[in-house]
This record gives C-alpha cells, sequence and structure tokens, in this order.
C-alpha cells in the first residue's frame, strides 16, 4: 500500500511537471545507450478521479457555435451543478476550467496538459480574452479537480467552431 501512495505521489509530480513546461532530460546518444524503463514507467498509471455530481454541466455563455468573431475573442463560461474554485482546493462538487483550443480532449486519467492548446483557469477565473489568428478554430471546456484531473463522468462541454475575422 506504501508502495502504491508514494508511486501515485510520484507520478502526480512527474505529471504536474510536465504541465508546468519543464523540459525533457536530453536523449541518449549512440555512445550512450538509453536505458530500457522499468515496466512501472513504460505507461503512466491512471490516477483515481473526483466523482462529478450527475446533471453537472459547463458550457460557453459566448462566442456561439459558428460565430464569427473578432481577436481578441472574448469567452464567457458557464457552469451548473458545481462549484468553480481554484486549483489545488479539494471540495465537493467543484473544479476549475480548461479551455481546450484546437485540439481534442486529453487523456481522462491523467492531468490535463498545460499548453497553447489546453488553456488552465486555476485561479478560478469565469472568463477570458484570447488572441486566435483569422480563420477557423474550436473550442470546449472540460472542468478539472484540484488536481487538473477530468472528473468522472467528465464534466465538458460540446466542441464549438467560430471563426476569427
Amino acid at each position: 500500500m506504501r508502495r502504491t501512495r508514494l508511486f501515485t505521489l510520484a507520478a502526480i509530480a512527474v505529471l504536474l511537471a510536465g504541465a508546468c513546461g519543464q523540459q525533457e532530460s536530453e536523449p541518449a546518444t549512440a555512445e550512450e545507450p538509453a536505458a530500457a524503463p522499468a515496466a512501472e514507467e513504460q505507461a503512466p498509471a491512471a490516477l483515481p478521479r473526483t466523482t462529478s455530481p450527475d446533471g453537472a454541466r459547463v458550457f460557453f455563455i459566448t462566442p456561439a457555435d459558428g460565430d464569427t468573431v473578432s481577436s481578441p475573442v472574448r469567452i464567457e463560461f458557464g457552469i451548473e451543478g458545481m462549484n468553480v474554485v481554484a486549483a489545488g482546493v479539494n471540495e465537493a462538487h467543484s473544479g476549475h476550467h480548461h479551455l481546450i483550443i484546437d485540439a481534442g480532449l486529453p487523456d481522462m486519467g491523467l492531468p490535463i496538459p498545460a499548453d497553447e492548446n489546453y488553456v488552465h483557469f486555476g485561479d478560478a477565473s469565469t472568463s477570458t480574452e484570447r488572441e486566435l489568428a483569422p480563420g477557423e478554430h474550436t473550442l470546449q471546456l472540460l472542468l478539472g479537480d484540484h488536481l487538473h484531473i477530468p472528473h468522472d463522468p467528465p464534466v465538458m462541454s460540446e466542441t464549438i467552431t467560430i471563426t476569427v475575422k
């Protein structure tokens, strides 16, 4: 049991470090072959997921699917059946928003990535303005728990498509 907890904590630390943009180590050269990873390290184990209540949902207040907008794009997030709290706050029926731009859903058993396609609102924000290049873009909301892991079942919006003029 203790070993499992230590592995889980280590996995969380590695995943969160990756989500914070830390660089991976240099690849092995021809003179130094890479060591074979341990069986435990080959694939990250799914982490425990926080249960979401029935009927919980997130959605876009603005823009609407099919809208043509100017950059910066004003985006407002709606939520029903749960509360928005800052990342790190472990409170029942709560989480914080993640905006997915021009990308698919992440692995639901791991923390949501943090990059230009997966934008975190760990400060409990419910709106943002984003610079987007002219053209068509897809947007989706995904609620994450205190550790940025999607709930079970996931609380996510429909994907919308907007055009930036």
